[in-house]
């Protein structure tokens, strides 16, 4: 069963960074074959992919959003994939998810995962005007 966990989130104000990290488990083949992202989710919205990374982590794709603010990346050796994100603005709160992912055109939830429904828990971010 594939596993989990965000970490990272926090309070902070506009115009300040958070690095967010996600640690995954149980992958069949393991982590390396696998595109990741980032997901988010507002209150009252529905669930929005932010960034994602292919496999070797060569290629990396961000929504209009976030472009020039957030950089996604990974450590294979470590089943860990990462989000940085500079330039807060209050519009960025959500809780932030990890999960497999395809990339293009619009990043969106690998179809197993999504069926399967084991979604961490996220980390919060919360951004003050």
């Amino acid at each position: 069963q594939v596993q989990v966990a965000e970490s990272g989130g926090g309070l902070v104000q506009a115009g300040g960074s958070l690095r967010l990290a996600c640690t995954v488990s149980g992958l069949r083949g393991g982590f390396e074959y696998y595109s990741m992202g980032w997901f988010r989710q507002a209150p009252g919205k529905e669930r929005e992919g932010v960034a994602c990374i292919e496999r070797t982590g060569s290629s990396t794709f961000n929504e209009d959003a976030v472009k020039g603010r957030f950089a996604i990346s990974r450590d294979n050796a470590k089943n860990t994939l990462y989000l940085q994100m500079n330039s807060l603005k209050p519009e960025d709160t959500a809780m932030y998810y990890c999960a497999p992912a395809g990339c293009s055109p619009r990043i969106y939830v690998s179809t197993f995962f999504s069926e399967a429904d084991t979604w961490g828990q996220g980390t919060q971010v919360t951004v003050s005007s």
